[in-house]
């Protein structure tokens, strides 16, 4: 049994669903995709994601024989002083996005 994803913002108007109800609905959808995004489009996701729910980057950068973990720090450095209303928007964009390429 397939489980097809529907695009996050499908029949919401603004009025209907809050931003945090439609980042919530996009969280659930990325991880329910039949296909794996990827890796730049993997560290988008985690950098809006970051950013949307913590704010901006805290610590130091990992390590140089630490790759995975500085690709992700530089994805969520890289969205520095974004809002996190924006940083939700452009999450769910780019979810709606990848479920009509991917879904």
């Amino acid at each position: 049994m397939t489980t097809k994803v529907t695009k996050v913002t499908k029949g919401a108007k603004k009025d209907d669903e809050s931003l945090a109800d439609r980042f919530k609905a996009a969280k659930a959808a990325v991880e329910k995709l039949p296909a794996r995004p990827t890796n730049d489009q993997l560290l988008d996701l985690y950098g809006l994601y970051k950013q949307a729910t913590e704010g901006d980057v805290s610590g130091s950068r990992p390590g140089l024989f630490d790759l995975k973990g500085r690709a992700k720090f530089d994805a969520w450095a890289s969205r520095k002083g974004l809002a996190k209303d924006d940083a939700m928007k452009k999450y769910v964009a780019l979810v709606d996005g990848l479920v009509a390429k991917l879904g």
